[in-house]
């Protein structure tokens, strides 16, 4: 597994856990490598790459958390997003996330990514599901916004 699917697959754990307990996402990213690790450091045998890409991606869902939902919501069209899993929401907003404003990250990488931690972690039609609104969303995105 590579370090930056590692980031996502905590960052997606992280506010999943998140929308569950209320509680603040970085806090619970802490807690999660913490309750695998032996030492002080979160290790999780996640590399301090992964964690640092995980606590990026859950400091911009975070932050950027209004305008994410916002296109999410905008492309959903029979789909409510109180009606959404809340793992296909959060791997949705891990993806619009970099999709808006990852100019690093290529858009066609956050698709397969999306979709791959879709089948890892969603139900069996998540990564459909995900690929659907994804794809409505990256057709609308040039340049990296």
């Amino acid at each position: 597994m590579t370090t930056r699917r590692e980031g996502r697959e905590l960052a997606l754990q992280a506010l999943y856990s998140k929308d569950l307990v209320l509680q603040d996402a970085n806090t619970t990213l802490k807690r999660i490598t913490e309750s695998f690790s032996e030492g002080e450091e979160p290790t999780l045998s996640v590399n301090s790459k992964a964690y640092a890409f995980a606590s990026e991606l859950v400091n911009g869902v975070v932050t950027n958390l209004q305008a994410i939902d916002s296109r999410i919501a905008e492309k959903s069209k029979h789909w409510s997003m109180a009606r959404m899993a809340r793992v296909d929401l959060n791997i949705l907003r891990l993806a619009v996330f970099e999709l808006l404003y990852r100019p690093d990250i290529p858009k066609n990488v956050t698709m397969n990514e999306a979709i791959e931690v879709a089948k890892k972690f969603g139900a069996d039609d998540s990564a459909s599901f995900v690929n659907g609104i994804l794809d409505e969303i990256a057709s609308t995105v040039t340049d990296k916004e």
